[in-house]
Order: C-alpha cells, then sequence, then structure tokens
C-alpha cells in the first residue's frame, strides 16, 4: 500500500490549474504552503486541499490517522469499495508522484507512478481535525489496482483527475463514479531504486 509519496508541485502550476478547473484560493496563500519534499512517509506533515467555504485552502496535516487502538498502527490507507462518504471530512493530497514497492528484502525495490501528461496529481483523502496532543491528520483512500499498478501491487491509491476534484470536495459525483482505478495507460511507471536480490 502507498506508504510514501513525492511533493514537487510547483505553486504557479498549482495556481495555473486551480483556475483553470475554477477552485478559488485563498489569497493569502503562496509557495510556503506547498512545501517540497522527495518523500512524504506515515507521520509527516504534508499539505492537503479542502473546502473552506467556496474557496480550496492549503493545510499541512500529519499523514496518517492515530491508532483506532493501543498497539496498532496508524491509518495511512482506508478502503473505498462499498462505503459511503457523504458525511466524512474528504481531501485531496497533492502529489508529484507515488511509491509502491516490492521485494522481500530490504531494501526494496521502489517503483515512482506519475500520471501521464500532467506535472501533478491528486490523491483522493480524507482529514480529521485533532484532539488534545494529535495534530490534524490525513489519510489516503484506496481503490483495487488498476491495469498499471496491477503487475507491481495488489491495491492502488485513488487518483483523481483535475476534472473530479471538485466532484470530491463536493462530492457531487457518486462514490462509485470517482473511487475506481484509472484506465490503462494513465500512469506512468519507472524503478527509482532496485532492491536488494
Amino acid at each position: 500500500m502507498c506508504n510514501d509519496y513525492e511533493q514537487h508541485v510547483a505553486w504557479a502550476e498549482y495556481q495555473r490549474l486551480m483556475q483553470e478547473i475554477a477552485l478559488e484560493i485563498p489569497t493569502q496563500q503562496n509557495d510556503l504552503n506547498l512545501p517540497q519534499a522527495d518523500d512524504v512517509r506515515i507521520g509527516d506533515e504534508g499539505p492537503v486541499m479542502r473546502k473552506s467555504g467556496e474557496q480550496v485552502e492549503l493545510v499541512s496535516m500529519r499523514f496518517g490517522f492515530p491508532p483506532a487502538r493501543p498497539k496498532a498502527g496508524p491509518v495511512f490507507n482506508f478502503r473505498s469499495e462499498g462505503r459511503s462518504f457523504a458525511n466524512s471530512k474528504r481531501c485531496l493530497i497533492p502529489a508529484s508522484a507515488f511509491f509502491e514497492f516490492t521485494g522481500s528484502k530490504y531494501p526494496k525495490t521502489k517503483h515512482r507512478f506519475t500520471l501521464k501528461g500532467a506535472s501533478f496529481m491528486a490523491i483522493a483523502g480524507l482529514w480529521r481535525e485533532g484532539t488534545g496532543n494529535q495534530p490534524s491528520a490525513f489519510t489516503m483512500l484506496t481503490t483495487e489496482p488498476g491495469p498499471d499498478v496491477a503487475p507491481i501491487h495488489n491495491r492502488q491509491v485513488v487518483v483523481l483527475r483535475p476534472e473530479d476534484w471538485r466532484h470530491w470536495l463536493e462530492l457531487s459525483k457518486t462514490e462509485s463514479d470517482l473511487l475506481k482505478p484509472l484506465p490503462a495507460g494513465s500512469l506512468d511507471v519507472e524503478i527509482v531504486r532496485q532492491g536488494a536480490t
């Protein structure tokens, strides 16, 4: 499952695309709200896009919901099939790529997935307010793997095309229309680290 992604989204490109799809961003936000990172891993802070009135704001949150019970790990991926998210806090996670790993020995082979023909993607997610000493956090939604991911992993994060970003934030399409793998050839994949043999 995706526990690592890359955030190299340029602020100018983010602004351009948000304007193109008519999603308004707060005037006080800038490139500091979209920090660059080679790897955002579970427990790291990362920017998420969420609705705030009529605007879409970038907010820094921790990757992974706190464990639901003692000794459990954080919830960083959340299965989407057959669920309603009408009463959930929905968000988008901007990413230039996401990673999947194969192999049984460390270091594992690291595969980098990017959205073909686009400078970045958004992954469908959920967020929760922080409580006590826990900060606000987000998790990524997953679905069955599409043809581009299936040879490498048996699940994949839900990658949304820009035309569906508003639909996810406002849930103006059904979950089954949005939370599904992309068609074959939508994602490019490259090996960025060869694992141990």
